[in-house]
């Protein structure tokens, strides 16, 4: 597997793996044995870039990755987040909350939970509104000099919360969704990460399954699948959109390869400090997306997707009205 370095000169797998999907989101979770076999032999196959929250499950996805990682602990590098109030408010519609006491509080059930005394990538979840970024950054700062975090990041920020935070804690990722059917990033973020040299960890990088072609128009998705409340999943912006997933498939034959494996290459293609984390419940899927850090779009193959994608745009929101704090700030 090759390597990339984020910001502030953190080595991980040039693809890594979110594991968020084998407890939470996307209907019933993996048996938990599994899940710890699948991320041991991801592991195997050379990720060591494994991204985990304490909202996951909530709590569930920490226990599982701290477990299945505890044998190797120093050969890999994990990501969690904090910032959602998991103790007063529920599901997608959570209240963020990065009060300094609160950052100190919680992290101490992460470390626990993950089964170590370090966490390597430490996430702000979400922008909170109530609290300066200034007193958060600080608390991450406070938490590195104490030696329980080695870098910070955080998700979903705007770009004048990334400034402000960066000004009192350098930081290392910022993790946001970005794709080929989701290309906001680019107006003012990843020139930003650029300027200050933060890396890019996108999440989502599959949109969602659908970029593979794995999601049919018509395809329903049960109650415990959050993409059953997304606006750009309804079946009519399925079919909106299935010129993203046209205009992939065509890139991918002509490469003899998957539609996973082109939309993983074109985020890689874009900056050599991106590291996406498309996530998985199934070993194959594991290898194919690991197979895509050895393909290369050359300038020809990017300047086709550009061409036929010119001015077509993702339709539906990425959240419903009520989960606007998910979508950053």
């Amino acid at each position: 597997m090759k390597t990339r370095t984020l910001g502030q000169g953190l080595e991980v797998s040039a693809i890594g793996l979110g594991c968020m999907g084998m407890s939470a989101a996307f209907g019933a979770a993996m048996d938990r044995q599994d899940a710890i076999n699948l991320i041991r032999a991801a592991f195997d196959r050379g990720v060591t870039f494994f991204d985990t929250a304490e909202v996951y499950g909530p709590y569930d996805n920490e226990e599982l990755v701290g477990e299945a990682l505890r044998p190797i602990r120093d050969k890999v590098v994990i990501a969690t987040k904090f910032g959602f109030d998991i103790e007063n408010t529920e599901g997608f519609a959570r209240s963020t909350i990065s009060k300094p006491d609160h950052i100190r509080k919680v992290i101490e059930g992460s470390l626990k939970r993950l089964q170590t005394d370090y966490i390597d990538l430490y996430y702000q979840h979400r922008v909170d509104p109530d609290t300066p970024m200034e007193d958060v950054a600080g608390a991450i700062k406070d938490l590195i000099a104490a030696g329980k975090v080695r870098h910070f990041g955080m998700s979903e920020a705007g770009a004048q919360s990334i400034r402000r935070a960066h000004a009192v804690q350098p930081v290392t990722a910022l993790q946001s969704e970005y794709s080929l059917w989701f290309r906001e990033p680019e107006q003012q973020i990843i020139p930003l990460l650029e300027e200050l040299g933060i890396g890019f960890v996108p999440f989502a990088p599959l949109g969602k399954g659908f970029l593979t072609g794995s999601v049919s128009a018509d395809q329903k998705f049960g109650a415990d699948d959050f993409r059953s409340k997304q606006p750009r999943f309804t079946e009519e912006n399925r079919k909106a959109n299935q010129v993203f997933v046209d205009v992939i498939n065509d890139v991918a034959a002509s490469k003899q390869s998957t539609a996973a494996q082109v939309a993983l290459a074109w985020l890689l293609a874009q900056k050599p400090w991106i590291v996406p984390i498309p996530g998985t419940t199934k070993l194959h899927r594991v290898e194919e997306n690991i197979a895509a850090a050895d393909l290369t779009l050359d300038p020809a193959d990017l300047q086709t997707i550009e061409t036929a994608l010119d001015g077509v745009q993702m339709q539906g929101e990425r959240y419903p009205p009520e989960n606007k704090a998910m979508a950053g700030r």
